[in-house]
């Protein structure tokens, strides 16, 4: 079974961690697309910490990856599904609901987010201590 996720994984920690390897265990092949930094401006206005050549090889890295892509737009998903032959597509819980209409592609999977701890959060924290 080949699955597949998406994100875009800059401050790498614990709950990009988790989900990866929850993912990874319903399937014998993880895929990961890998938002490009343009997507992340576009979906967060801001670029990401990390470049994207950074965070491909931070996220290739893992033992629990066996692929990795460069996703350019959100609005490939379904495409990125049918090129890498995707079996299962697995997504934070807070994207509920929101790719549900590639079910005739693939099983949809949204895990639970792990609690107390966010990229953004860490950002907001580093940035205040940064001012301090």
């Amino acid at each position: 079974m080949k699955v597949i996720t998406f994100g875009t994984f800059d401050v790498f920690h614990i709950g990009h961690v988790n989900i990866l390897e929850r993912a990874k265990e319903l399937g014998d092949h993880l895929i990961v697309g890998v938002s490009s930094d343009a997507l992340n401006i576009s979906k967060k206005g801001r670029p990401p910490i990390y470049s994207q050549d950074d965070r491909l090889k931070i996220v290739e890295s893992l033992h629990c990856v066996d692929e990795v892509f460069l996703e350019e737009s959100l609005e490939l998903k379904g495409e990125y599904i049918t090129q890498f032959n995707a079996d299962i597509l697995v997504m934070g819980d807070d994207w509920r609901g929101r790719f549900d209409q590639f079910s005739n592609l693939c099983k949809i999977q949204y895990f639970p987010r792990t609690e107390g701890i966010s990229t953004s959060e860490i950002i907001d924290v580093v940035r205040s201590t940064a001012a301090n």
